[in-house]
């Protein structure tokens, strides 16, 4: 057994697992049940969740690694009772229709619009290419795609919420 320390959603976690778990195993052991088991090769994207911010397979990504981490599933991107900006958008365009892979989906968008920001590219510059190839990790058999570059390029367009002045919302 191996004992490791890691957040979780925001949360601080110390856990005790065995060595050969996935961060599958991990996450849905902790009753995170966004997080899908798929095709269980890293083909299908239905379990990727954000390691330091990186899109990952957690089905090929060992639980050992995530030892000083921060890890971000679906279940943590509501804040205060609302939905992401990411999330909003899939409901908006309605990319949401089985909903399986939707959970990988929207962390493969998270990850996507905020490398798109720190890269300090214009949502206009975008292609519809690029958002398709940012998202060929992930496998979708309802929706035929459209609404999920809808989804992603409604994301883009949204202010970035980590530079929204709180201060201007204030009652």
């Amino acid at each position: 057994m191996l004992t490791l320390s890691c957040t979780i959603n925001d949360r601080p976690h110390e856990l005790t697992i065995d060595p050969r778990s996935s961060l599958l195993d991990l996450l849905r052991n902790q009753g995170l049940t966004s997080v899908k088991q798929g095709c269980g090769v890293g083909e299908c994207g239905a379990c990727t969740v954000l390691v330091d911010d990186t899109a990952v397979n957690a089905c090929l990504y060992l639980a050992a690694w995530v030892h000083g981490k921060r890890i971000r599933t679906v279940e943590g991107e509501v804040r205060d009772g609302c939905l992401s900006p990411v999330q909003q958008a899939y409901v908006d365009a309605g990319a949401v229709q089985c909903g399986f892979c939707t959970p990988g989906l929207i962390m493969t968008t998270t990850a996507f619009v905020q490398s798109c920001r720190e890269q300090g590219r214009d949502p206009e510059d975008i292609t519809p290419e690029d958002i398709r190839r940012a998202h060929a990790g992930n496998l979708c058999r309802c929706t035929g795609y459209e609404t999920i570059v809808q989804a992603v390029r409604q994301a883009l367009e949204q202010p970035d919420p980590s530079k929204m002045d709180t201060e201007s919302t204030a009652p």
